[in-house]
């Protein structure tokens, strides 16, 4: 890509977002889409905020708010998604304080590889951008030694700035913890492996009187895990047909409405989708649907409750010490029986995962492992052949029919600018999904543990197929017929090579920033969807309420993706300097636009209370650790005989991620005595932590008698879908 055609690049993505911008500013102003650009606020019944249509508004708004309004609005791990944005940056920007004004100019003035009259000594031209990269250094020249220094530097401001924040989200964590309100989590221990009951015993008096035994005090209740899906199932249909049937009343309301008296029963069809069968009137279908499914999900209750139960169980204590210690103690000399783990709040259970054994769980987590092998490896061979068709000058070799169409300088232009980023973007949306439906059939408990296995997933495949398979499998490509003629030219041409990637990155990272968080902060698909819906769908207030509800910021995603831009931008900080203002802009950008989202749109759907952080740590370690070896390799092509004085530094990231994990880890697994033992506001009501816990399928139209106190310890909760 060459000078122009990244500048048309990012001057038609910053227009972009300026357009988004005025537009959102335009459209918040509206009443009717209050719903869709404020629903935090309404939900939790405030104000909107400001109509202004000023378009910088909401940037006074958004800096000006603190860490305890977000912590007030959307809870801890909303502010610990912060702490990882501001020590992006801050890594960032003290790094790039440094290494710009002395690397640049550097890279500029050596002529290594441009020479006196711009022309690259190797095949092809060498871009005026790759002038400003470590690319245009000599090899064996002394100057090599800046970028050592430049190493260096960044490593050790990224130690000191994770070690800050780790601390900081350790008392964001302790705070969150010692809060005097009753959490039903924290009064609960998950029992799995279960071993059969004696004879004589149902398994819900072997449950109780084994942790009556080791907790005579504060031990309260159990509620043995049973498989209720066909319960699950009835009641689904049960709830469809209620809201059938209120949309129903709904439309018939409104066509008295507009001067029909009498009004029109709706009708529809009884068959596939509503497309073939019988037509029947849709009220009367429903009140009909719904009276027989009723006693049908009672007596499915029961049989439930009594017939199927699971090696598995909720224990509840009077007292959360209690609890936080029998979550993180050692129950059974066996592994596989009684296995304790703290319970995570009653949304985010996975209860399908519950009763599965101790070795099949090992097994699924082995066979998901290699399915995400499988997966990284095969999404390889289209992200490199993405990396290598959608250069301009191998499009022309491969399709000598296009020619014509690509030497028009403005066809030229779009297609070098954007066609390569918006094909990675497209591959990298299909995969997310896919990778939560993986982690979850490993058996993982909780719907938060399955989001940080999923983005673990992610951040590695982007990492190995987007930053490592773009710039191998666009180098070698474009290289292959050199390489066929002489193999000892695979080395240098890597190495020549590396740094002009960065164009493509930096294109990447700027299209990301401009148009990901003008289309973040805009909302335009939100609203379209929304308005669409109120016109010709949603009838009752739940269907409009369900239209607008706009979720959470989407962890699962939104880490690996500011994870990759953060690896691309580490390893191209020192071989291409000019990348670092790019990701100052993707990460300060990102902090100003999600705060204004996080503060009045997203609204959070669980709380783990930061158990998300070691697991970012890790990964923000494992960046630093790539860019570091890469850049001793980098060191290594070009012949710098001192190369081996980068070694010290990989072992200081290992040992550090080391100290770190033994250090900080063990708080975001257990909870510390010292911050249970504080005291509540109130004497928690242990029914109601119990029954938060019982799930809508098994709670019945109507308290039945099977529904007892000793009945309702026995629910299980194990749906089949969460």
């Amino acid at each position: 890509m060459d000078l122009s055609s990244f500048l048309t690049s990012l001057a038609t993505s910053f227009i972009i977002f300026i357009i988004l911008m005025l537009l959102f500013a335009w459209l918040s102003g509206k009443p009717g889409n209050s719903v869709v650009y404020y629903p935090n606020r309404i939900l939790k019944g405030l104000d909107p905020g400001s109509k202004t249509r000023n378009p910088f508004t909401w940037i006074s708004e958004a800096m000006s708010s603190t860490e305890k309004d977000i912590l007030s609005v959307s809870g801890v791990d909303t502010a610990v998604y912060f702490v990882f944005l501001a020590t992006a940056l801050g890594i960032l920007l003290i790094s790039g304080l440094v290494l710009l004004p002395v690397l640049l100019p550097v890279a500029l003035t050596d002529h290594g590889k441009s020479g006196k009259n711009g022309k690259t000594t190797s095949n092809g031209t060498f871009s005026d951008l790759d002038k400003l990269s470590m690319g245009n250094i000599r090899e064996k020249s002394p100057r090599l030694w800046v970028f050592v220094f430049a190493v260096y530097w960044v490593s050790f401001v990224t130690y000191y700035l994770l070690w800050k924040a780790y601390n900081h989200v350790s008392d964001l964590r302790a705070a969150a913890l010692m809060s005097p309100e009753v959490k039903a989590e924290q009064f609960a221990i998950l029992v799995r492996d279960i071993p059969a009951p004696p004879d004589g015993q149902t398994r819900k008096e072997q449950v109780d009187s084994y942790f009556k035994a080791i907790y005579p005090d504060t031990f309260y209740r159990s509620m043995v895990v049973t498989d209720n899906k066909q319960a699950d199932k009835v009641w689904t249909e049960l709830e469809g047909y209620k809201k059938k049937l209120a949309h129903a009343e709904a439309v018939f309301a409104e066509s008295k409405g507009k001067g029909n008296s009498e009004g029109v029963r709706p009708m529809n069809r009884t068959g596939f989708l509503g497309l073939i069968g019988a037509k029947v009137d849709t009220i009367d279908y429903c009140n009909e649907k719904i009276n027989e499914l009723i006693p049908k999900l009672e007596a499915e209750q029961k049989v439930v409750l009594s017939e199927k139960q699971q090696p598995s169980a909720l224990v509840f204590f009077s007292s959360r010490v209690t609890a936080a210690s029998a979550g993180q103690n050692l129950h059974s000399r066996m592994v596989d029986t009684w296995t304790v783990v703290n319970a995570p709040e009653p949304c985010q259970v996975i209860w399908s995962n519950l009763p599965k054994p101790f070795y099949q769980r090992q097994i699924r987590q082995y066979v998901v492992y290699f399915i995400v092998f499988l997966t990284i490896v095969f999404y390889m061979i289209p992200i490199g052949l993405v990396s290598a068709f959608t250069t301009l000058a191998n499009l022309k070799k491969l399709l000598p029919f296009i020619k014509p169409v690509v030497k028009k300088d403005a066809i030229r232009t779009v297609l070098e600018a954007f066609l390569p980023q918006l094909a990675l973007i497209i591959f990298l949306a299909m995969l997310p999904k896919f990778l939560l439906f993986l982690s979850k059939a490993e058996g993982i408990p909780s719907e938060s543990h399955a989001i940080r296995a999923a983005s673990g997933k992610y951040f590695y495949f982007s990492v190995l197929n987007v930053f490592i398979g773009v710039t191998l499998g666009g180098t070698l490509f474009s290289t292959l017929k050199t390489i066929q003629k002489s193999t000892d030219t695979i080395i240098p041409l890597l190495a020549s090579s590396l740094p002009g990637n960065a164009t493509f990155f930096l294109t990447f990272v700027a299209l990301r920033f401009f148009v990901g968080y003008g289309l973040e902060l805009s909302r335009i698909v939100p609203l379209i969807i929304y308005h669409l819906k109120r016109k010709y769908v949603c009838k009752t207030e739940a269907e409009l309420k369900e239209a607008w509800t706009p979720g959470d910021l989407n962890y699962g995603t939104r880490f690996p993706a500011d994870m990759l831009i953060l690896t691309i931008v580490f390893c191209y900080s020192v071989i291409a300097p000019i990348i670092i203002p790019f990701g100052v802009i993707y990460f300060g950008l990102g902090w100003l636009v999600l705060r204004n989202q996080a503060l009045k749109v997203f609204v959070p759907s669980y709380e783990s209370n930061g158990q998300m952080w070691p697991h970012i740590h890790t990964r923000m370690v494992a960046a630093l650790l790539l860019f570091q070896v890469t850049m001793f390799g980098y060191f290594g092509v070009n012949k710098f005989i001192y190369a081996p004085v980068i070694i010290p530094l990989p072992i200081c990231s290992l040992i550090f991620a080391f100290v770190c994990s033994k250090k900080f880890y063990r708080f975001f697994h257990d909870t510390a005595l010292e911050i249970a033992m504080k005291e509540l506001k109130e004497v928690p009501n242990m029914e109601v932590v119990f029954k938060s816990y019982i799930p809508p399928p098994l709670g019945g139209e109507k308290p039945a008698v099977a529904h007892s106190e000793d009945a309702l310890s026995q629910i299980s909760r194990s749906v089949a879908s969460v």
